[in-house]
């Protein structure tokens, strides 16, 4: 496998071999340039405490999650769907946030002008992050037929054709934003297998994963996945519910030599920005202790509002206004008449009911005629908003 040439790409100095080899004997050297204040007697009263530069995040913050992880896939495993090994904490890296894990991933698998692949439709964030990377992105497009599925045949002839010896990862969201769709367990075998023979990384966002709506059966985590490398993010902006709760972290798996020349890179990367707070790891306790409470209340938000969108549905006489299956996460996409301009539903919006919103263009829907609705709005607020769609949809379409 080919990791980017931007890091880790040169040998290790006869100083710091010696150093490597002092600490595989367990011998702790001490250094006459050491100039961490908190070492000698400087830290302030309000940060307390020894700061120890562990590039991955603090040791003892890594065990906690990495305990966390492992009681859930032991609870997966239970219900029959995620069976793998105990999370390895040497296997984490915390960091601010998904988004920051992208840039790093980013970094360590691709040069500038490589390509990563990612599913359209879909959140802009990954062709963002590309740009600021310097790192080509290519849309691999989810079908649609009753239920979202890949085009994994159309993904294999990417990386069979020329242009695909530029292909370093491929950008797996399970479940993606806003269609909703898991990757099954088909797709899942397929992708891995094509991955794994083209050389290819895996980077699955499973931020959304616990938010199930109206899956199919068969959905895992490709958390721990063993057989390509695979890097799996998640955090509690979505666990918590709390996007100003920036605590996010990779895990990474894959065959043993690969995981161990992708993580000496990464630590280069993670050494570099060190990132991650002890302010922050001294809340991870009580901050993963909250993760349950807090998934089962926004779940219960979202299936309640989407068994109120399929009743309001049902009961509009019009019909004129449909919602995709969405298998999981908070968004559902609504689908209405065609010949009516999403920029004008949404304009009509803004102008009778002073409600906006994302019509699908805006995440690359391959035709008109869609809305991304958010299913965690107070259920008297989100009933609100859908009448309002349903009577903007009605004159609009008088207008047409």
């Amino acid at each position: 496998m080919r990791f980017s040439s931007r890091v880790g790409s040169t040998r290790l100095n006869p100083i710091a071999e010696a150093e490597a080899a002092a600490r595989g004997q367990g011998i702790v050297l001490d250094t006459v340039n050491d100039s961490n204040p908190t070492k000698h007697g400087l830290a302030p009263e309000e940060v307390p405490g020894v700061y120890t530069a562990e590039p991955r995040g603090p040791l003892t913050a890594r065990k906690q999650l990495a305990e966390f992880l492992s009681k859930r896939n032991l609870r997966e495993t239970s219900a029959g769907q995620n069976p793998s090994a105990p999370v390895n904490p040497d296997n984490l890296y915390l960091l601010s946030s998904t988004s920051e894990a992208y840039t790093w991933l980013f970094k360590l698998m691709c040069d500038p002008g490589d390509i990563v692949a990612g599913p359209k439709p879909g959140y802009p964030l990954i062709e963002s992050i590309g740009g600021l990377e310097n790192v080509d992105t290519l849309e691999y497009q989810l079908q649609f037929d009753g239920s979202w599925f890949i085009d994994v045949a159309w993904l294999r002839g990417l990386l069979e054709s020329p242009k695909g010896e530029k292909v370093q990862a491929i950008v797996l969201i399970n479940p993606n934003n806003p269609t909703g769709s898991y990757v099954k367990p088909d797709e899942r075998e397929a992708l891995v297998r094509l991955c794994r023979e083209h050389e290819v990384a895996i980077i699955a966002d499973e931020v959304f994963f616990d938010y199930a709506l109206e899956p199919f059966a068969g959905n895992r985590r490709l958390a721990g996945e063993q057989g390509a490398l695979t890097f799996a993010l998640d955090g509690f902006s979505k666990l918590l519910a709390a996007p100003h709760a920036k605590v996010g972290w990779i895990q990474v798996s894959g065959p043993d030599d690969l995981v161990a020349e992708a993580q000496r890179r990464l630590d280069i990367i993670a050494d570099d920005y060190l990132p991650f707070s002890d302010i922050i790891a001294a809340r991870m306790p009580e901050l993963l202790a909250a993760v349950p409470g807090q998934l089962e209340r926004v779940q219960q938000r979202t299936r309640v509002n989407l068994n109120r969108l399929h009743s309001i549905l049902d009961e509009d006489q019009s019909g004129l206004v449909s919602v995709l299956r969405a298998e999981g996460g908070w968004n559902v996409l609504l689908r209405f008449p065609s010949v009516i301009d999403e920029n004008a539903l949404v304009l009509r919006l803004i102008r009778d009911f002073n409600l906006t919103g994302q019509p699908g263009y805006y995440f690359d829907m391959t035709e008109n005629g869609y809305l991304a609705v958010s299913l965690l709005p107070e259920p008297a607020v989100f009933e609100r908003n859908i009448k309002a769609v349903l009577a903007t949809v009605s004159h609009e379409l008088e207008c047409v």
